[in-house]
């Protein structure tokens, strides 16, 4: 009986990125079921809570111009609002919707393909990559 060489750190970021490119790619397509782009379907995940522009295009790694256009659509779509902050009126801080999360929901619950991959996963699995992502996200994030 051989032993296995552990992959190498180049072997785990492709897996990683291979992992994320399909998840993105699921979500990507579970947004356009419900007519948003991957961007704006992105924007609405990250109104959990209200943020202001500038920092919803921190969140998403896109220009604040870019922002303004993705927000003007959901806007349109009634999913988000958008209003000056008390603090200081130049600032605007977006919010979700109640429809907005109910979209938000909605394209969650689509990814079929996601929920499949995790699914096959047993409860020490899911507990292993739980506590590998939450290890290794922080070191990519600081």
């Amino acid at each position: 009986m051989g032993t296995t060489t552990p992959p190498s750190t180049a072997d785990l970021m492709e897996a990683v990125a291979a992992v994320g490119t399909a998840y993105f790619q699921d979500f990507a397509a579970a947004a356009a079921r419900h007519g948003l782009s991957s961007s704006q379907a992105k924007a609405l995940k990250s109104l959990r809570e209200p943020v202001p522009m500038r920092a919803l295009a921190g969140r998403l790694g896109c220009d604040a111009s870019n922002v303004t256009g993705i927000v003007d659509r959901l806007e349109g779509l009634g999913l988000a609002n958008r209003e000056a902050s008390a603090g200081d009126r130049r600032v605007k801080i977006v919010t979700i919707t109640d429809k907005g999360l109910e979209v938000l929901d909605q394209v969650q619950r689509d990814m079929a393909k996601a929920h499949r991959a995790f699914a096959s996963l047993s409860p020490e699995q899911r507990t292993a990559l739980d506590g590998l992502c939450r290890q290794v996200l922080p070191l990519l994030t600081g």
